[in-house]
């Protein structure tokens, strides 16, 4: 068809415009949105592969679902671009991901066709069944039906399980889909992934237990008392049939498919079929990232995020830049194959980001010492203690915003024992267009309190790599080192690498007047606004911290006694962050100089680009240097 041809999208505004169309039609219309979201993401990059191998779900549950009085609670979000579409956003599309535009996942503060905030994976079974439990509780006179759409790689999540567990225990009429195209990010590891691929179940024998039962209610022959005990007897018998057992079933969930995802007709047909049916279910559709679209298909992994590229022949569009330094996700990957090389202890983790954390350097380098977990970040942690309890030095690489769900685990698992677990923190910081669930801008608050922790920052790739060297030079304890997505500062990044001695910074500039301490690759413009700040004649300091903890007391006490006026700088959040840290040894030991944080401010930020985020908190160079310049 012709990419600008979107006769029937055009009329579509809401999914009321949508059920007005007949059956036959909504082909047409998974086509229309196709080219649309093509057309649209080949200049607005954004997450392309998931939602486009979304779409015939997407339709069919809106042209089924009376939303938005009905709930659908996208896991993860990547996939929703055309729920976006089809609910009162189309002509604000093209400002996904953008400042002040719409936000690339689900989010109820922007449309209430978003039922519930998505971003992290795993939770929209728990969500959904929370919200199903309380429209039975609530009396409400329609019914209000809750679709939980879970992908195959979060399902594997263990909030997923405890989901899973509650809803088969509890009282409840949600339905579950499962979008299962056998693909994550990476390609999706574990047993789970295996059942999933090859499950098989009788259309015709779901039917016949279905009629079953309703014959059986009818003739007051069963209740509801001893429904499970039915369900149990007959998942048994089903599983004697087919040679096959069905772990859904097992926990007593109706498990309907697999079926063709991408055959919108016959998922409307299915969903009809079983949406009025009682207690919990589940209805498995197979689908293919990228679908409709041959490049994304062919490599869903690239076509993941791919950014702009000519949507008439899939080339992508880079920006090529002579001398530009490499991404600190690399220079993390490649100096851990340094490391590895000489020291057989270190191994290396991650929940399911290889690709994006460059941990799959260590995993073609060194396969056996080299994990990749799936989407269990607090088995991650936990399975890390594990190895560096039997004598291992395990690199756990885990995006800022991840590790928060592996906290506890942290705790209890690595800290109190003091095992030499090293948190390569990604994505620490303001990471841009993903937004508010995605910003790494919480872990050297909930760090800091954590005793035994070591938590530590590097301004350039060099100290990444000093920091790194250090880390595994003996059984430290965990130690915790962040850094921030794309490039650094440098072309020649592969310096030697020495030890760093815990807990010490270095004055990078003395001065006279004003003392600037930061933390990390806020350095970096602090660093520039100092020296900008020393031309007009402010002789201003800067200490490159790089420990929030221990943090450099030696500094602090020379900056308190030398200084009246101290500025904190860090791209983390102010609150409990590395300025606390600073104003907290002030106070303890009595120096009372004038201090100004720099720092995210205590509220969530939206998205869009890094500098325009940067700017928007003002730890960029401008507003740094109106502060040591400024009268406060």
């Amino acid at each position: 068809m012709n990419p600008d041809n979107t006769e029937l999208l055009k009329q579509i505004n809401t999914p009321a415009d949508l059920r007005k169309l007949q059956v036959s039609e909504l082909p047409q219309v998974c086509d229309e949105i196709r080219h649309f979201i093509i057309n649209t993401l080949a200049h607005n990059p954004g997450h392309f592969g998931s939602s486009m191998g979304a779409v015939e779900l997407t339709v069919a549950l809106h042209y089924v679902f009376d939303t938005p009085y009905d709930r659908i609670v996208w896991d993860v979000g990547h996939q929703a671009y055309g729920h976006k579409i089809l609910t009162e956003r189309r002509d604000r599309f093209y400002t996904c991901r953008k400042l002040n535009g719409l936000s690339g996942f689900p989010n109820p503060a922007e449309s209430e066709y978003d039922a519930f905030i998505a971003g992290h994976a795993s939770n929209s079974i728990s969500a959904a069944l929370g919200m199903a439990i309380a429209t039975q509780l609530k009396h409400e006179q329609k019914e209000r039906k809750v679709i939980a759409v879970i992908g195959d790689a979060s399902i594997a999540g263990g909030l997923a399980f405890e989901g899973l567990n509650n809803a088969s225990i509890s009282p409840n009429n949600l339905l579950i889909i499962l979008n299962d195209n056998d693909m994550a990010i990476d390609h999706n590891v574990g047993g789970l992934n295996e059942y999933l691929v090859n499950i098989t179940t009788s259309k015709s024998y779901n039917k016949l237990r279905y009629d079953a039962y309703r014959t059986l209610r009818k003739l007051n022959l069963i209740d509801d008392e001893h429904r499970g005990a039915i369900l149990r007897f007959n998942n048994s018998l089903k599983a004697l049939l087919t040679k096959q057992q069905n772990i859904f079933e097992g926990l007593n969930i109706r498990y309907f498919g697999p079926i063709d995802g991408h055959n919108v007709v016959n998922i409307v047909n299915k969903l009809n079929d079983i949406k009025d049916m009682t207690g919990p279910k589940i209805l498995h559709l197979r689908t293919i990232k990228g679908k409709g679209y041959a490049p994304a298909e062919k490599e869903p992994t690239i076509w993941h995020a791919p950014g702009c590229f000519n949507p008439e022949t899939g080339d992508r569009i880079t920006v090529t830049e002579e001398q530009k330094p490499p991404k600190f996700q690399d220079v993390f990957g490649l100096t851990l194959v340094e490391l590895a090389k000489k020291n057989d202890k270190i191994t290396v983790i991650t929940p399911a980001m290889p690709t994006g954390s460059s941990t799959c350097f260590m995993m073609e380098k060194f396969p056996e010492r080299s994990f990749d977990v799936g989407i269990s970040e607090e088995h991650a942690v936990t399975f890390a203690a594990g190895l560096a309890k039997e004598g291992l030095q395990p690199f756990c690489s885990i995006y800022s915003t991840f590790l928060q769900r592996g906290f506890d685990e942290v705790i209890h698992d690595v800290a109190i024992q003091n095992l030499p677990v090293t948190f390569c923190i990604d994505r620490a910081g303001l990471v841009g267009e993903d937004g508010v669930t995605h910003h790494g801008a919480f872990d050297m608050c909930y760090l800091r309190c954590i005793p035994n922790m070591t938590i530590a920052a590097p301004m350039d790739e060099h100290y990444l790599r000093h920091l790194m060297y250090t880390a595994q030079l003996s059984d430290r304890g965990p130690f915790a080192i962040r850094y921030p997505r794309g490039c650094g500062s440098h072309v020649d990044w592969e310096c030697p690498m020495h030890e760093i001695p815990i807990g010490k910074g270095r004055k990078l500039y003395d001065g006279n007047e004003i003392a600037v301490l930061s933390i990390g690759t806020a350095g970096v413009a602090a660093r520039q606004a100092v020296e900008r700040a020393r031309k007009t004649g402010v002789k201003a300091a800067l200490y490159d911290m790089i420990f929030v903890k221990p943090i450099d007391e030696e500094i602090l006490h020379e900056v308190a006694q030398k200084y009246k006026r101290i500025i904190t700088v860090e791209d983390g959040c102010i609150t409990g962050g590395f300025g606390s840290a600073v104003l907290e040894f002030m106070s303890d030991n009595g120096y009372t100089p004038h201090i100004k944080r720099i720092g995210i401010p205590d509220k969530f930020i939206a998205q869009g680009t890094v500098k325009e985020l940067h700017q928007l908190c003002g730890i960029d160079e401008e507003n740094i240097y109106s502060v040591i310049i400024g009268n406060w």
